[in-house]
């Protein structure tokens, strides 16, 4: 996968929910299991919960082979 620019909590739950499903090859309930984290945790950063904890959602990203950037808006 590319880099890829998100703007919404929902583009983030879209990408982690393909990597765990791709990438990963486990369900929500598995990759819940594997992260330490209740299923329904899973289900809601994959639906793109706003109010989520930003920490275990770095660490579901992290598991899933994904990892953030942060670069100032138009820069390389």
């Amino acid at each position: 996968m590319n880099q890829v620019v998100v703007t919404r909590t929902k583009e983030i739950g879209a990408l982690l929910r393909e990597a765990r499903k791709k990438q990963a090859g486990m369900t929500q309930a598995e990759f819940a299991t594997l992260a330490n984290v209740g299923n329904r945790f899973v289900v809601d950063a994959e639906n793109g919960k706003e109010t989520i904890q930003a920490q275990k959602l770095l660490e579901l990203l992290a598991l899933a082979g994904l990892e953030v950037v942060i670069r100032r808006k138009g820069g390389a």
